[in-house]
Formats: structure tokens, sequence, C-alpha cells
């Protein structure tokens, strides 16, 4: 029996991991889920899955859900805050841990599990893209396992070469591919795109994702994020990454090989495969996806993404090209620009200006600590937060908790 914590377990990855969990109770339980403040959602997890812990990251929610579990004689626990998600992360009695939660709230949890030496099912690109040296610094020094849940970065580790390597032509990868749908608005003209609406850009074409992610795969700022993950994921350069737009999200990635070969994972678009995947690692286990008939897909298109439209990924390669903390600065940018989007503040090709602008006027420097990451994670929001006319929040997690 494997103990899984769930950090994010309201969300839509968290939601789809408890389905795959479901489908082999003797294999799986469920230790510890956690939300920042979606009470109905987790008293309805707690009371199917009946965790030993239940984590909010909002306090007062944490307060209104222990109320909620006593009334229902539940003997779940809850905790709050972010010392509350590095507990259950952490815990001796857990074995893997699906790192779920979206944005940079989700960085210092995964720390945790990494040097708790834990198997991390890595669903939140904001840990690499943040962070992506002292994380993987943290998953060699706590012999931890990290198996990528991105279903672009699942399906390379699936098509890697399984022996250790230095360089990528060690084993005789020339480059890995990512694939993109392109979004709901890959045909917009620039006029267009300029009228989007944020009840437009939830409407992705092919994938059930969360708000935020739907909205990056929109401007294609998701698969820059993920470009940024690749690097260290696969100790990539940034020209041994490749980016091509498929539309039907059956091909999940490809990598190419010396000899010609190009290696590719397909699968109907549900994420319940990768999670499936990781949870099972080395084994395969059943997902309840329904299993791809090439016959009724029929074609398959590619095509090069537009940079010139979608500025964003190209936002993204230049970040990791300029390293240190200019990932950080794009991740914390971008992540207020969308929320700003989202709440009808500001426009869909507002997005990108303001990403480039904070890039621009903020210094970039090398990173020596979580702590200064998360310094330059608040200047950059701040920066972002000024430029539409809104007064800085507040920077809400600390390096110390750990």
């Amino acid at each position: 029996m494997q103990y899984v914590t769930i950090l994010g377990s309201t969300g839509t990855i968290g939601q789809q991991t408890l389905d795959v969990i479901s489908q082999h109770p003797q294999r799986y339980a469920v230790f510890a889920l956690t939300a920042h403040n979606n009470i109905e959602a987790m008293l309805q997890q707690c009371v199917q899955y009946r965790p030993q812990y239940a984590v909010m990251q909002d306090a007062i929610a944490a307060q209104r859900l222990r109320q909620r579990l006593q009334s229902e004689e539940l003997k779940t626990e809850v905790l709050s805050g972010l010392e509350g998600l590095v507990e259950v992360a952490a815990h001796d009695r857990v074995d893997a841990v699906m790192a779920a939660i979206v944005g940079a709230a989700g960085l210092l949890p995964a720390l945790a599990a990494a040097k708790a030496g834990k198997k991390i099912l890595l669903a939140n690109k904001e840990t690499l893209v943040m962070a992506g040296q002292l994380f993987m610094d943290a998953v060699k020094q706590g012999n931890a396992t990290l198996l990528p849940i991105d279903s672009e970065h699942n399906a390379i580790f699936q098509a890697m070469p399984g022996q250790p390597y230095e360089d990528l032509a060690d084993v005789g990868v020339n480059q890995v591919i990512l694939t993109a749908s392109g979004g709901p608005f890959r045909r917009y003209t620039q006029a267009q795109l300029a009228e989007v609406t944020p009840a437009l850009a939830l409407k992705h074409p092919n994938w059930v994702m969360g708000a935020k992610i739907t909205i990056d795969s929109s401007t294609l700022m998701n698969k820059g994020l993920e470009v940024i993950e690749a690097h260290w994921l696969f100790n990539a350069r940034p020209d041994q990454i490749e980016v091509v737009v498929h539309p039907q999200s059956v091909i999940h990635s490809m990598v190419s090989y010396v000899d010609g070969s190009i290696l590719a994972q397909l699968g109907n678009p549900d994420m319940r495969t990768p999670i499936a995947y990781g949870l099972g690692y080395p084994a395969r286990i059943a997902s309840g996806v329904k299993p791809l008939s090439l016959v009724e897909i029929a074609k398959l298109e590619f095509e090069a993404p537009d940079i010139q439209r979608f500025p964003c990924l190209r936002l993204a390669f230049d970040a990791l090209a300029a390293g240190g903390t200019a990932p950080a600065m794009l991740n914390a940018a971008n992540e207020v620009a969308v929320a700003a989007f989202l709440r009808e503040e500001i426009h869909y090709l507002d997005i990108p200006r303001l990403i480039e602008e904070a890039l621009q006027k903020l210094p970039v420097d090398e990173v020596s600590s979580i702590d200064q990451l998360l310094e330059v994670d608040a200047a950059a929001r701040a920066c972002v937060l000024n430029a539409i006319g809104k007064v800085p929040a507040t920077p809400v997690y600390k390096a110390a908790a750990l």
C-alpha cells in the first residue's frame, strides 16, 4: 500500500488523481489532501477518502472545515497555511506526493517533499520555472524520485533512454520536441486577439484544465513554461528544445535521435494517463482512459508556432537564455497579469506586454537561495501591479517555514 499526499486536491489534476487512486484501492491510500479555500469540495473529499490530514492554505477556511468535519464525526486532522502544506508533503508515512498546486504557492511544499526523499509527481510548473537548479539539487540530495506529470514532459520521459547521461548527445538525442495544441485562438488575427474575453479564453478545444493554465495555454505561455521545465528535467539546452503546434493533442511530445528516429508517445488528451504512469512507475496501471483509435483520429497535423501573434513563447525562451532569476520574474509577472485579465482589469494582449515590461525593468541575478527567489517573485508581482495601477500585494510565503 502506498500512501499519497495530494497538494491541490480540489483542482483538476487533484480530482483526476483521486479518480485514478479510486480504481486501485488495494494499491493506494490517501494520506493527506490540500486546498486553498474550497471548503465544500474538501469536505466531500474527506468524507469519501478519509485522509489522516486535510490542509487549507487559508486559515479561516481551515477553521470552518474543522467545524464541518467535527459535525460529520470524521477524524481527519485539519492543518493550515504553508506549515501545514510542508508537513504533509514531507511526513514520514507518505510515499508519494502529487504536487498540483498551481502557481508559486506550490514551490515550498514540493521542495520539502524533495528534501524528504519522496516520490514526487510534479504537475506544478512553477517549481522548476522559479527554482530549477535548487529543486533539482534537492531531489538529488534527498534521493527523491522525480516523475513529470505534465503530459508533454511525461511523454518525453517515456520516450527517453533509461540510462543516466550528462548531455543529451551522450544517449544519441538531438532534440526534445514539445507539442502544443495552439489553444482556441490559433487562427485568430492580431485584431481578433485584441477582442478576446476571459470567457472565450477559458474554452480550450482539447483539454479540461483550471482557469490559470487554460489562459496560459491560449497565450502559449503554458508551452513557454514547459520549455523551461524541459531544460531542467532533461538537461536540454534551449537549442535542443523545439515547440511544434499539433492541434489534435494526440501526440503528447517526441524525442528526436541522431539516427533519424523520432519516438513519440500518443494517447487521448486525458491527464489520467500521465497521472497513472506516475503513480504506478515503474509498472503501468489502468487509468480509466479510453484507448486511442488512430482510425477515428484519421489525421495528425503540425505547424510552427507564431511567436509574433503569441509572444509569450518568445519571452519564455528569452528568460531561459538569460538564466538566473529571469524565469522566476517571468512566472510571477505572468501570474499577476493572467489574474488581472480574468478579473477583466486588463485586455488579453496586455498579458505579454506587462510581462515583457517587467523583464526589461528588473535586474537579472544569479540564483543563490529560495529567500532570494521569493523576493524576486514579489518584486515582479509589484512591478506588474504598479503598471496596472494596483497596490502591490505583500508576499505570503517565506522560506523560513522550511
